[in-house]
């Protein structure tokens, strides 16, 4: 891929106008469409807030037009600050102040929103500009590797969100790596499942279309049925699907009535661990295709990627695999010194695809270089917990956020979540930690079953006794009957338990 990812999609735009670009509710636009639809975005952009030496804030839901104002602000060089659309006003108003957004952006009108674009009307460049692009439209603006294009925010799970600067460079170079890694070129159809501030959507999206690719597009108020999204996988013939765990659990829902899925032939798992009973469902949903368990942050974008052997028996939790190219790694010890062989710690990683650092945050404490003093590299502190094993294989244990003392006891809430999702009867768990005057901790355990009366809470309890140690026991098991809250992201929202069970007293 010669030049950046914007100007890849440029030359897909000229080359092949008609070809898919995305697929929104079932209807194509062509390259050439959105190519156009983008220019238009980029001339309003221009004109509305000429000062280009700021980031603009981008208040936007997922939708064609949202994809042509992110490419908009693409094509004209223009950072952009792209929180979830879910995010509260007040929240977003600080992202937007601390980002130093000149202005905020959206598609429809809304509070915080200082201009609307519409990509359908207007002219496709202000009078002057100078065209050589498809259909005579703008070129693409040059950027340097290492300005910032997208400002994505974390999960924002300890509070305000935290702003991380993309550099075109770095998106650039993981284009390249999925167009080689997942065959992805003209033709190729790709399952966008992610909210568009989510970082992986960064593969979904912005790298199919540099790679000449098909997204396809799921419309977020259909998100979790399941019907729509095998219909949106086979309509389309889609080859790669990409998602976090409540995707296959939603797809595999249809496997019982209308059979396997025979299109995939790429089956990405990122986001989140998937749990062991889900991965032993799976054969009868996507025999054919090829697994991967993706690890990465929003900070480093991916780290590790592990082709899952379906000839072996496949186990919770998945290995994080190998490294991608350019990615080094190091697990650290008690000491804080990199482990030479096998052993536990934290997680230390640099690629090719990071940030250097926070945009309204401190990044000395997560961004450093390697602990021994080995000169030439930053590294990016995960907070992930890993194991090395005797051979080599990395895998993660759970986070340093989730560790909690109970009675004295370190207890990771995440493998007390795994033992529970254990059960047969169980389909989701959440376990959050609320403080307690004598234990320091006390765990409280929300899960939904199978169906009413599936398992009781003895039952639960003793499934949890006969694994883990007492303290890993939770003081407080409660059974509902409807789907836990999610994140933006699809991720269980533990933060929204927690807070809910502190406000009633729990």
């Amino acid at each position: 891929m010669s030049g950046s990812f914007v100007e890849a999609f440029a030359r897909h735009a000229a080359d092949r106008p008609g070809a898919a670009a995305l697929v929104w509710e079932d209807r194509p636009v062509g390259y050439g469409e959105l190519y156009a639809l983008a220019c238009r975005a980029r001339a309003q952009v221009e004109a509305a807030v000429p000062d280009d030496g700021r980031p603009v804030g981008l208040r936007v839901r997922k939708s064609p037009e949202t994809v042509a104002l992110v490419l908009g602000c693409l094509l004209a060089g223009r950072s952009f600050l792209l929180p979830s659309h879910e995010l509260p006003d007040a929240p977003f108003g600080e992202l937007v102040r601390q980002a130093g957004c000149s202005a905020v952006l959206s598609t429809q009108p809304g509070e915080l929103v200082d201009v609307v674009v519409d990509p359908h009307t207007g002219p496709a460049a202000p009078a002057g500009h100078p065209g050589g692009g498809p259909g005579g439209l703008p070129l693409p603006r040059r950027t340097a590797g290492d300005a910032p294009g997208f400002l994505l925010t974390t999960s924002g799970s300890t509070g305000l969100p935290k702003i991380v600067p993309l550099p075109y460079g770095a998106v650039t170079r993981f284009s390249v790596w999925v167009g080689e890694t997942f065959r992805v070129g003209p033709g190729t159809a790709v399952l966008n499942y992610a909210p568009l501030n989510f970082d992986i959507s960064l593969l979904d999206v912005w790298s199919t279309l540099a790679c000449g690719g098909t997204a396809v597009l799921v419309d977020p108020e259909r998100a979790t049925v399941p019907r729509h999204l095998r219909e949106q996988i086979v309509r389309h013939r889609v080859r790669v699907v990409q998602g976090v765990p409540l995707l296959f659990r939603l797809l595999l829902e249809t496997a019982a009535e209308q059979g396997p899925l025979e299109g995939p032939e790429h089956v990405v798992f990122a986001g989140d661990a998937m749990p062991g009973r889900l991965l032993d469902e799976l054969p009868r949903l996507l025999p054919e295709a090829r697994w991967y368990n993706n690890y990465g942050c929003t900070e480093t974008n991916n780290s590790f990627l592990h082709e899952v052997d379906r000839t072996l028996p496949v186990t919770a939790p998945l290995p994080i695999g190998r490294p991608l190219p350019g990615v080094e790694w190091l697990i650290t010890g008690g000491d804080g010194r990199a482990l030479h062989g096998p052993g536990s710690g934290e997680l230390l990683v640099s690629t090719p695809f990071q940030t250097a650092g926070y945009a309204n945050a401190a990044s000395g404490e997560r961004f450093g270089p390697h602990p021994d003093g080995v000169a030439g590299r930053v590294y990016y502190r995960t907070g992930d917990l890993a194991t090395r094993e005797a051979d080599g294989t990395v895998r993660l244990v759970g986070r340093r956020d989730f560790l909690v003392k109970v009675r004295g006891f370190q207890v990771s809430t995440q493998s007390v979540e795994d033992v529970l999702l254990e059960h047969p009867e169980v389909v989701e768990a959440a376990v959050v930690a609320l403080p307690d005057p004598v234990a320091g901790h006390r765990l409280h355990a929300r899960i939904r079953l199978t169906g009413p009366g599936a398992a009781g809470v003895l039952a639960l309890r003793q499934h949890c006794a006969q694994r883990s140690a007492r303290a890993a026991v939770p003081a407080v098991i409660e059974t509902v009957r409807e789907p836990l809250p999610r994140t933006s992201t699809g991720k269980v929202d533990r933060n929204r338990i927690r807070e809910q069970l502190l406000a009633a007293g729990g």
